[in-house]
């Protein structure tokens, strides 16, 4: 099957049309990026607490289920609590610092 020129304008076409959508998307999500990116980790943060509440001595209706999600955590374990204003480790099984 041949390429005709009809088809070759669709395809430009399809091209600036996309170059534009993503040009647009700049425009009005670049100046917020940094405000998304606090957001995520606020609430990233905030599931960490939720998470590790009986670890900490909170008492968690939910440690049943939330304890499946304790080693998803433990990667970013130690920038959570600097963030936090810990020092050290909280918990005496996670020993990162």
């Amino acid at each position: 099957m041949t390429e005709t020129p009809a088809d070759g304008r669709r395809a430009g076409w399809a091209r600036r049309l996309s170059a534009l959508s993503e040009g647009l998307r700049e425009y009005y999500m670049g100046p917020y990026r940094r405000t998304f990116a606090r957001a995520q980790r606020d609430e990233d943060d905030f599931f960490t607490l939720v998470v590790l509440a009986e670890a900490l001595g909170v008492p968690d209706p939910a440690a049943y289920y939330t304890a499946e999600l304790m080693p998803v955590l433990y990667e970013n374990f130690h920038d959570w609590h600097r963030r936090m204003g810990m020092s050290r480790s909280p918990l005496e099984h996670i020993s990162c610092c």
